[in-house]
């Protein structure tokens, strides 16, 4: 008979293994809710910023966040783009001032934060015969961040002392990121697609975490952007949020009302 039967048959195994491993980690074909998590346990929230307007959009979606909810904060920001650093430190001592008004509140709370720079998947004018590349160098990045986050830059500390930040720090173990919110353009892409890679190989560590948030520009009315159309047609997030109704009634997304100030 030869090989060939074999090779057949282990084709067919394969891929209709992939399948499946697909049809489960994928949250379009297999949703799932949450585990509930008791108030003030260690939770990481990565969050890309996207640069110039998706930026500023997405810290103004975040103004009521909760630091004692999400105690851990990676923001990610592409090569470059200096700006989007300097508004997550902005803002990050805006939830500082906010959280030391009601410090007797929340007892004995240490909150971190990181800002993670990644390489831009595609330049602007860039050359498509390179953008593979350059899109894999930032994909590669990705997993980094998704894996070994940096949390030795402090944001807030509530009752305790300074002296004592590093030992408190240290006894904070933060794992993959327990959801993750995007917006905008080709790095969000990648950070999803990092996720869901680490998910679909079982690694250690990522059962129940890096569930998916992708909230839409506030500027698409009626079409959603590259991004989103990629996002949505693969079926990678958990909640795909637009900001117009008109999107929600072509079943684009869910439409919440406008999320940004």
């Amino acid at each position: 008979m030869g090989a060939l039967p074999y090779i057949f048959a282990f084709t067919i195994i394969t891929s209709a293994s992939i399948f499946l491993r697909l049809l489960y980690i994928l949250p379009a074909f297999n949703p799932t809710r949450p585990s509930p998590r008791p108030k003030g346990q260690p939770t990481r929230l990565l969050i890309v910023l996207g640069s110039g307007g998706h930026t500023a959009e997405m810290l103004s979606l975040l103004h009521t966040l909760d630091p004692t909810r999400y105690t851990h904060r990676s923001y990610v920001v592409s090569s470059g783009d200096d700006f989007s650093a300097l508004k997550a430190i902005e803002f990050e001592n805006t939830l500082a001032s906010k959280h030391e008004e009601n410090e007797r509140k929340v007892k004995d709370l240490l909150s971190t934060y990181d800002v993670s720079v990644v390489p831009r998947a595609r330049e602007i004018h860039q050359p498509l015969l390179s953008t593979p590349w350059s899109s894999m160098r930032c994909l590669l990045a990705c997993f980094a961040i998704l894996r070994t986050p940096a949390i030795q830059q402090t944001a807030i500390i509530t009752n305790a002392k300074r002296d004592d930040m590093q030992n408190s720090v240290m006894g904070v173990q933060y794992t993959y990121p327990d959801l993750i919110v995007a917006n905008g353009p080709a790095t969000a892409v990648l950070i999803i697609v990092a996720a869901l890679m680490l998910r679909f190989f079982g690694m250690r560590g990522t059962k129940g975490k890096m569930r998916t948030v992708y909230v839409e520009s506030w500027a698409r009315v009626s079409t959603l952007s590259l991004s989103g159309k990629i996002l949505r047609a693969g079926g990678m997030v958990d909640r795909m949020l637009v900001q117009w109704d008109t999107l929600a009634k072509r079943g684009q997304g869910e439409f919440r009302g406008a999320l940004v100030r």
